[in-house]
């Protein structure tokens, strides 16, 4: 029996940040798939405050919230890449924006949008977050250099951020616009393929086809 379980569902990008950090880590674990619109039994006793995913459970005791988890992974395994910088200040300002992207990108609030207008309005929060975190990103990675904002390798805001890259693209063609845009974000545009692209996030992020068919099906 595996002693790292991960409860969740593969179309939720805040699941796959975890499996993204499990992934950088090297960690085996068992993946245990969530129906959308249930909620199994072991979910509800591992989760019973919000009842929601992921939760990561290690020998039988679990972790919820995505970020925390990805905090936990980190400080327990420590022979892998660190994700979290080991300077102070710097694990803050990385806690920060990571706290910003889950402020800022609100899926859900494009999903319950009540028309175009609506729509286009919360889409266009999400391109004014990411505008700033160019900025961010330029100031943290030599001048726009870098291949990611925790450096060389990928990191907490990385992984914060990336997990939505694959429903950016969905929105992208459900609604025929630009979220990543080469005009407004260069270097996100070109930090979003060196991330995708990475071997610890091919398999963690859906393809946008299969995306796209389970909005169709569950969201619309």
């Amino acid at each position: 029996m595996a002693s790292v379980k991960l409860i969740g569902a593969s179309p939720s990008p805040f699941v796959n940040r975890v499996q993204i950090a499990l992934n950088l880590k090297s960690i085996d674990y068992e993946f245990l798939e969530e129906t959308f619109g249930a909620k199994s039994e072991l979910l509800l006793k591992s989760n019973p405050v919000h009842k929601k995913i992921p939760v990561l459970i290690h020998n039988e005791k679990p972790i919820c919230e995505s970020l925390i988890i990805i905090q936990y992974i980190d400080e327990l395994w420590m022979s892998g890449p660190s994700i979290l910088p080991s300077d102070p200040y710097d694990r803050a300002i990385a806690r920060f924006w990571g706290a910003y992207i889950d402020d800022k990108c609100s899926l859900a609030e494009i999903r319950k949008a009540g028309g175009e207008e609506e729509r286009l309005a919360a889409v266009d929060k999400v391109v004014a977050m990411l505008v700033l975190l160019e900025e961010y990103f330029i100031n943290c990675s030599s001048e726009g250099n870098g291949n990611f904002f925790g450096g060389d390798n990928i990191g907490y805001v990385d992984i914060a951020l990336g997990c939505f890259l694959g429903w950016f693209k969905v929105m992208e063609k459900m609604l025929n616009l630009k979220v990543l845009d080469i005009t407004k974000t260069p270097c996100l545009v070109k930090w979003a393929e060196r991330f995708c692209s990475d071997d610890a996030v091919k398999n963690a992020i859906p393809e946008t086809e299969q995306l796209l068919e389970f909005a169709k099906i569950h969201l619309m």
